[in-house]
C-alpha cells in the first residue's frame, strides 16, 4: 500500500468553512452494500433499524487557541511580542503542552498575558513545543479560558477565516460533556436533540465513550509506505456500562455503528486485547488501514476526509479501496461539502 493509493482530486470550492444549518440539513451519502443514495442527515432513521446502537464520542472541545502578549524590559526599553498559543494536552504536573508561535520570541521563565484574568509562564521548550503553567486551575481556569480562548479550527478552515463566537457552538456536539479535545468528532456535529429523540423512538440505542481528539489528527502522512506511519496517541475511555451495552447489542444481532472515526478507533482499541469489546482506559495509537480485522464495528457514520490521510485509510479498511474510490468520486461529482464542517456519509459494508 502506497500513500498515493489514498489520494484524490478535490476542488477547493468543496471545502466547507461553515456547517449546514440546521445541523440535520447536511447532506448524507449512504453507501449500503453496493448501492449509493443521496439524502439528508434528518432522514438517517430511514437507514437504521430497531436494535442498532450508535456509539457517540462525548469529548468536549476546549477553546484551545489563545492570543497574548509577552512583555520584556531590555537595554532598549520595554518591548512586547504577540504570542499565539494552541493548547495540546494537560500534563500530570498541572502544566499544558502547547504549540507556540513564534516559539523563538519567548524564553523559558517569561510570562504571556492572554486576558486580565489569564496568563501563563513558559516552563520548558521541547520538540518544537512549549510547556506552559497557567495562573489559574480548575473551574477558574475553565472560565477564564472560555472567555479568552477561541475554538481550534482545523488548518484548512483557519487558513480561510478566523474562528469566531459562532464556532463555540458550531464546533461542539450536543452531547459533549468531558473536556479535553482540541478537535471535534465532526460526524457528531450533524445531530441535534430532535434527531436523537426520533431515533430513540424507533428503537435505536446509544452508548457514550470518550476519546479526546488531539491536534495530531491533522498531521500529514509523510511516508510512502503507509504501514510504516506512526500514529499519534490520544486518551480515551470505554466505561464498563458502554462495553456491556455494546456487547449486548452484538449478542442480540444488532449493529454497532460508531458516529465518527474517533469512536470507531476507540471501540476497536478496547476489543484488541480480549478479542471482543471490554472496558478500557488509556492512550491509543491504533492505526487502521486495509487488512484490519474489525471486531466490533458493523457500519460507520463519518464525514469526508483529507486526501492521503490516515482517516482515508481507515475508511478504506472498512469498505475496500475500490469501493472507497467509487464513493469519493460520487461525492465530488455531486458536490458534497468536505471535511470538518462538511457533509456526512453512512457506510454500511457488505
Amino acid at each position: 500500500m502506497k500513500l498515493s493509493d489514498f489520494d484524490f482530486e478535490l476542488p477547493e470550492a468543496l471545502i466547507a468553512t461553515r456547517p449546514a444549518r440546521p445541523r440535520t440539513s447536511a447532506r448524507l451519502l449512504v453507501a449500503d452494500g453496493g448501492t449509493i443514495a443521496d439524502t439528508r442527515v434528518h432522514a438517517l432513521g430511514t437507514w437504521l433499524r430497531a436494535g442498532d446502537r450508535l456509539v457517540l464520542n462525548d469529548t468536549k472541545v476546549i477553546p484551545a487557541r489563545l492570543s497574548g502578549l509577552r512583555h520584556r524590559a531590555g537595554a532598549q526599553g520595554p518591548t512586547a511580542a504577540r504570542i499565539e498559543v494552541t493548547l495540546l494536552e494537560p500534563g500530570a504536573d498541572g502544566t499544558w503542552g502547547a504549540l507556540i508561535k513564534p516559539l523563538k520570541k519567548i524564553s523559558v521563565g517569561e510570562e504571556v498575558v492572554f486576558s486580565p484574568d489569564l496568563s501563563a509562564r513558559l516552563e520548558a521548550k521541547e520538540d518544537g513545543q512549549g510547556r506552559l503553567r497557567f495562573n489559574l486551575l480548575g473551574e477558574d481556569f475553565d472560565a477564564a479560558l472560555a472567555e479568552a480562548g477561541a475554538m481550534p479550527l482545523p488548518p484548512y478552515i483557519a487558513a480561510r477565516r478566523p474562528a469566531d463566537a459562532q464556532d463555540k457552538t458550531d464546533y461542539q456536539t450536543v452531547w459533549a460533556r468531558r473536556s479535553g479535545a482540541v478537535a471535534a468528532p465532526t460526524a457528531s456535529l450533524h445531530f441535534d436533540e430532535a434527531l436523537l429523540a426520533e431515533l430513540a423512538g424507533m428503537g435505536v440505542t446509544f452508548s457514550h465513550v470518550t476519546l479526546h481528539v488531539g491536534a495530531g489528527t491533522f498531521l500529514p502522512v509523510k511516508v510512502e509506505d503507509v504501514t510504516s506511519h506512526k500514529m499519534h496517541a490520544e486518551w480515551g475511555e470505554v466505561s464498563v456500562e458502554a462495553a456491556r451495552e455494546i456487547a449486548e447489542t452484538k449478542a442480540a444481532g444488532g449493529r454497532v455503528i460508531p458516529v465518527g472515526t474517533t469512536a470507531l478507533r476507540l471501540i476497536e482499541t478496547a476489543a484488541r486485547a480480549a478479542g471482543e469489546i471490554a472496558p478500557w482506559q488509556g492512550e491509543t495509537d491504533i492505526f487502521i488501514y486495509p487488512g484490519f480485522d474489525f471486531r466490533v464495528t458493523d457500519a460507520l457514520m463519518t464525514n469526508f476526509h483529507l486526501p492521503k490521510s490516515t482517516l482515508m485509510m481507515l475508511v478504506s479498511a472498512l469498505v475496500g479501496q475500490d469501493r472507497l474510490r467509487e464513493i469519493y468520486e460520487h461525492a465530488v461529482s455531486q458536490e458534497y461539502r468536505f471535511f470538518s464542517y462538511g457533509d456526512a456519509s453512512l457506510l454500511i459494508p457488505d
